[in-house]
């Protein structure tokens, strides 16, 4: 038994995976990742990190993030605990969706994944208090080759759905895009 379905977004290999959880009078057993299961969306990459992440406060923003080459990743996205607006652009050379954005609710009780390949960028928005997501990733974290856009790009233009109430300051530090960026190479 199959238990992913996988669907397409607007955007060329951006991917929302719908996990389908095994529920008994205990609750549930709910299978997060099955490189089998996956292999047409991982084809030869393997999961070589696996992170955590928690933050406290709605309204909050973390992102938007991604790694240069060598060490771009693919991530698979789920949120563990809480509600969050999910989001990824593509920054793909390109690519016919460049700077398009897609955006999707990941929850605790929605069992939903993104997936979300090399070449873009990735943040989210907490819909919700005290939430819990968890990346896997098919490259290792290197700061050197870690970059960023401004979430509040106005190309971009991202739709947050609520007033934001926190970001770091490293990611208001990230430049907006501009008429000299062509994408990055995947």
């Amino acid at each position: 038994m199959n238990r992913f379905l996988i669907k397409n977004t607007s955007i060329n290999d951006l991917i929302v995976i719908h996990r389908k959880p095994l529920n008994d009078d205990r609750g549930y057993f709910e299978r997060l990742f099955c490189h089998d299961e996956l292999k047409e969306i991982i084809a030869d990459r393997n999961i070589l990190q696996i992170n955590h992440s928690y933050t406290v406060n709605k309204g909050t923003v973390r992102g938007m993030h991604y790694q240069q080459l060598p060490y771009a990743e693919l991530k698979l996205v789920s949120c563990l605990k809480g509600e969050v607006f999910d989001v990824a652009v593509d920054l793909r050379k390109n690519s016919p969706t460049f700077l398009n954005w897609h955006a999707e609710i990941l929850s605790e009780s929605n069992n939903r994944s993104l997936v979300i390949p090399e070449g873009f960028a990735h943040g989210f928005q907490l819909l919700s208090n005290n939430c819990e997501l968890i990346y896997m990733t098919t490259a290792f974290y290197r700061r050197e080759f870690e970059s960023g856009l401004d979430a509040l790009d106005k190309q971009i233009g991202i739709d947050w759905p609520l007033d934001i109430s926190y970001r770091s300051t490293k990611d208001q530090n990230w430049s907006s895009i501009n008429n000299f960026f062509r994408g990055i190479e995947i």
